[in-house]
């Protein structure tokens, strides 16, 4: 027999949103030595034993996204149940990272928990969010750096954290706070561009942070890298429709609307276009705000992140990938 703390997560990859974590959780899901929950985004400590309140999903398709976190403890238990005798435990909820009542509850319930916490240029990262949501239709401003400055805006109207383009980037504050409830030795830090230019050396040290051999996992196309949709009449016509399914679909069990929406992102992908390259002037004022952030996240880490502070990015996956093969 075993105790339910036997079926909690031994580790979990906390962040960021748009930092390459979807393709870390499938090249770990191929270690024979790890496990890693059938659910990639549980979304378990970002709950308090509750659903999600309605206050904090008021943006375009939150409502409907809230549906599938898993906030009852004998579901999120169940999730680890099928783990092999002697593999460790992991789940995927890049959120844990922002929100502080996750890391508190996190370090609380799994003391001994490893944190692995994926790192992007923010600047990258938060125009990787602008088009992802944009992709599937719910991102209602055509402009990234309109989106941008209406962010406090959105938080104070209580839009979900995916919304949060520059919070979520906040690294630096991010981990201090972590740091708080989880000691710094069982959390490593890693870069978006490690994942993507060294995949191999990258995984075999998460291997090793993580106690299982190195050299068995292995890369795997990501799946959640979204295209680039250009603004079009017929963009808008469809993205309207797609949010007006997503506030009915809030209503309706979520594989109901995911099954039904997806003839509509379809034929919202197919406007795909190249992703244009972002204006320097547009990067300088996004990045102004977050560069005392980075300091602390270079103060924190003894790392230096001065490769993000210039006036060019590192670009989006696709790109980073083909330049590398």
């Amino acid at each position: 027999m075993t105790s339910p703390t036997d079926r909690l997560p031994q580790f979990v990859i906390a962040g960021a949103p748009k930092a390459g974590t979807t393709a870390l959780h499938a090249a770990l899901a191929t270690h024979p030595g790890l496990y890693l929950s059938p659910v990639k985004e549980p979304k378990y400590y970002l709950t308090d034993g509750r659903p999600p309140p309605r206050s904090g999903q008021r943006g375009p398709g939150d409502a409907h996204s809230a549906q599938e976190w898993i906030w009852r403890r004998a579901d999120y238990l169940a999730l680890f149940a099928g783990a092999p005798a002697g593999t460790v435990r992991g789940e995927s909820t890049p959120f844990y990272l922002y929100d502080r009542d996750a890391q508190q509850r996190l370090g609380a319930d799994v003391p001994g928990v490893k944190v692995i916490a994926v790192v992007r240029d923010p600047v990258d990262r938060a125009h990787s969010n602008w088009a992802h949501l944009r992709a599937d239709g719910l991102e209602p401003e055509p402009d990234f750096l309109a989106a941008v400055r209406l962010e406090q805006q959105r938080i104070d109207a209580g839009w979900a954290p995916f919304w949060h383009y520059r919070g979520l980037g906040s690294y630096g504050a991010q981990l201090r706070d972590l740091y708080r409830h989880v000691p710094r030795e069982q959390v490593v830090v890693l870069r978006y561009r490690q994942l993507v230019d060294t995949p191999t050396e990258t995984l075999d040290r998460v291997s090793e942070f993580l106690g299982v051999a190195t050299g068995v996992a292995h890369t795997v196309a990501p799946e959640n890298v979204k295209p680039f949709v250009a603004d079009s009449p017929r963009y808008r016509l469809l993205a309207q429709a797609a949010r007006a399914g997503a506030a009915l679909g809030a209503y309706a069990p979520p594989q109901v609307w995911r099954q039904a929406s997806r003839p509509l992102i379809a034929a919202l992908h197919a406007g795909r276009a190249p992703r244009p390259r972002l204006p320097v002037e547009v990067r300088r004022e996004v990045l102004a705000p977050m560069l005392p952030d980075i300091e602390l996240l270079e103060e924190l880490t003894g790392e230096s992140f001065a490769d993000w502070k210039g006036d060019t990015g590192r670009g989006d996956f696709r790109s980073r990938s083909a330049a590398r093969s």
